[in-house]
C-alpha cells in the first residue's frame, strides 16, 4: 500500500490510481535555453525513481514531461547567440537528452513541446474567456485569478496575502489588468520575437498555460499525479490549478508531489542559475562516473534537501563502489559454487525478508534513504554468505538478482559480464605462478603493473581476482 505526500493537503494518502494498476502522470521538465544544472537534475532524477518505483510494483505509468521551447530566457539567447528560438530550444533539448541519457534517467512517454501545442493552447484560452475567468488586454489575455475560489490552496497562501505583494508591482503590464493578481495567458507580440497569429492578434503564450494544455491533452482532464520542483508550487501549479478547473470544471491532479532543492556552501543556499552557483550536469559528466551523480541524488526521500558538496559526493562514490564490490565478488564466487545446497530454501527466505522490508520503506512516500538502507544490508548478506566454504549458485544467483532489481529502482546498473580479457588473466596466472617459485619481485612488478592500468587485484581463498578502481 503505497503512501504519498499530497503537497496539496499536506499530509500522506494511501495511493489509489484513477485507473486500476495504470498511473498518469505529468512533472514539469526543463525551459531548454541552457545546460540543466545538477539542482534541475534532482527533480528529473527523482521523479525518474518513483516512476521506476511504481513499475517496479507492477504500475505501467504514463508519464509526461513537457519542454518549454517558447519563453522570455530562450528569446534572450537566441539573441545573444544569433540563432532563432527553436534553434536554441532544438540545441538545448538535445543536450538535455544526451545528459539524463548518462544519468540513467527512462525518456519519458512523450516530451511535448509547447511549439507544438498553439492551437491547443489558442483553444484553451478562449474557452476560459468564454468562461469570464479570462479578458483580453491590448493583445494581451489575462487570467481573472479571485474568480476561482481555491486560488491559494495549494501553497497554503491567502488571496489577501498574495494581493499585498501582488500590488507592489510596478510596470505596463500592472496597468492593463483589472486586478494585480491577474496572470498572462497570452502576451502581445514584440517586435523581432517569435510569435503566432490568435483572435486577440500576434503573440505567444504565457508560461502556465502550457503544462495545463499539455497534461489534459495527453492523460485526460484529470490526472493521478502532478510533480515539479517545490519552486514551482507558486505560482506555476497553482496557476495551472486555477486554469484546469475552471476549464474543465475538474479536479485537475490528485496527488501533487514537490521534491526538495539542492543546496551548496556552508549557508544552505539554493542552487540556481540566478544565484550563479550551480555545477552544469554537462559539464560534471565528464569528471566523475555519472553513475555517482544519480546515486547521490537517488538515494535521499525526495521532499528532503540535499547539500551538494564535494564530502558528500565522496560518500556517494565510496557506497557505490562498495555495492559495486559486492556484485563482483558474487559474481567471481559464483565459479566455484556449488548447484543447491540443503539450506537454499532457508536462505532465499531471508532474502525475500529483506525485499518486504524494502517494499516497506520505499511504500512510505518513496523513503530512498530507508530504502537503500535495506539494500546495504542485503549486500552485507551477501558478502558475508559468499565466505563460506560451500556456496550455492542457486542462492547466489537470486541474491544477486535481486540486488540488481532493487538497485535499478534507483537507476543503478551495473555491468555483470566476465571481467577478465585474456592479458589480464594470463598475467595473473604468471603472478601466481611467480608467488609459488618465491619470486616476489616478479609478483610485485605484475602487480604494479595492472595497477598503473586501473585493475585492482585481490586475493581471496577462492585465487585472485580483480576491479577497476
Amino acid at each position: 500500500m503505497i503512501e504519498i505526500y499530497n503537497t496539496l493537503t499536506r499530509e500522506k494518502e494511501v495511493f489509489q490510481p484513477i485507473e486500476e494498476g495504470k498511473i498518469r502522470m505529468y512533472v514539469c521538465g526543463p525551459t531548454v535555453y541552457n545546460y540543466i544544472h545538477i539542482g534541475n537534475a534532482r527533480s528529473t532524477i527523482a521523479f525518474d525513481t518513483i516512476r521506476r518505483y511504481f513499475e517496479y510494483r507492477g504500475y505501467e505509468v504514463n508519464y509526461v514531461s513537457n519542454f518549454t521551447d517558447v519563453d522570455d530566457k530562450i528569446i534572450k539567447a537566441a539573441k545573444e547567440l544569433s540563432i532563432t528560438a527553436p534553434e536554441v530550444a532544438d540545441r538545448f533539448i538535445a543536450a538535455f537528452e544526451e545528459d539524463t541519457a548518462a544519468l540513467n534517467v527512462k525518456p519519458a512517454t512523450l516530451h511535448p513541446r509547447v511549439i507544438n501545442h498553439i492551437p491547443d493552447i489558442i483553444e484553451f484560452i478562449a474557452v476560459l474567456i468564454e468562461k469570464d475567468y479570462a479578458y483580453e488586454s491590448n493583445g494581451d489575455v489575462y487570467y481573472r485569478t479571485r474568480k476561482f475560489k481555491d486560488y491559494g490552496e495549494l501553497s497554503d497562501q491567502s488571496i489577501d496575502e498574495l494581493e499585498v505583494g501582488a500590488s507592489q508591482r510596478t510596470g505596463t503590464e500592472q496597468l492593463q489588468k483589472e486586478d494585480p493578481l491577474d496572470f498572462a495567458l497570452w502576451k502581445a507580440a514584440k517586435p523581432e520575437e517569435i510569435s503566432w497569429e490568435s483572435p486577440w492578434g500576434k503573440g505567444r503564450p504565457g508560461w502556465h498555460i502550457e503544462c495545463s494544455v499539455m497534461a489534459t491533452k495527453h492523460l485526460g482532464d484529470t490526472i493521478d499525479i502532478h510533480g515539479g520542483g517545490q519552486d514551482l508550487e507558486f505560482p506555476h501549479h497553482e496557476n495551472e490549478i486555477a486554469q484546469s478547473e475552471a476549464k474543465t470544471g475538474k479536479k485537475f491532479a490528485n496527488y501533487w508531489m514537490h521534491n526538495g532543492y539542492v543546496t551548496i556552501g556552508e549557508d544552505d543556499e539554493k542552487m540556481s542559475k540566478s544565484l550563479g552557483n550551480f555545477v552544469t550536469v554537462h559539464d560534471m559528466v565528464k569528471e566523475i562516473d555519472p553513475q555517482v551523480l544519480r546515486f547521490f541524488m537517488a538515494t535521499t526521500q525526495y521532499r528532503r534537501p540535499i547539500r551538494y558538496s564535494e564530502a558528500t559526493m565522496k560518500d556517494a562514490q565510496a557506497n557505490l563502489q562498495r555495492l559495486r564490490t559486492t556484485v563482483e565478488n558474487v559474481n567471481f564466487r559464483k565459479d566455484t559454487a556449488e548447484d543447491k545446497l540443503a539450506d537454499d530454501e532457508q536462505n532465499i527466505q531471508a532474502i525475500q525478508a529483506l525485499e518486504a522490508r524494502f517494499v516497506k520503506e520505499m511504500d512510505d512516500d518513496f523513503n530512498a534513504a530507508n530504502g537503500i538502507t535495506v539494500v546495504y544490508e542485503l549486500a552485507k548478506w551477501l558478502n558475508q554468505y559468499i565466505e563460506r566454504a560451500e556456496v550455492s549458485a542457486a542462492t547466489l544467483q537470486y541474491g544477486l538478482d535481486m540486488l540488481l532489481q532493487l538497485l535499478a529502482v534507483f537507476g543503478i546498473t551495473f555491468e555483470t559480464a566476465e571481467l577478465l580479457d585474456e592479458e589480464v588473466d594470463q598475467l595473473i596466472a604468471e603472478r601466481n605462478q611467480a608467488r609459488k617459485d618465491k619470486n616476489f619481485a616478479r609478483s610485485d612488478e605484475i602487480r604494479d603493473l595492472l595497477k598503473d592500468q586501473g585493475i585492482i587485484l585481490e586475493d581471496t581463498p577462492q585465487g585472485t581476482r580483480w576491479r577497476r578502481a
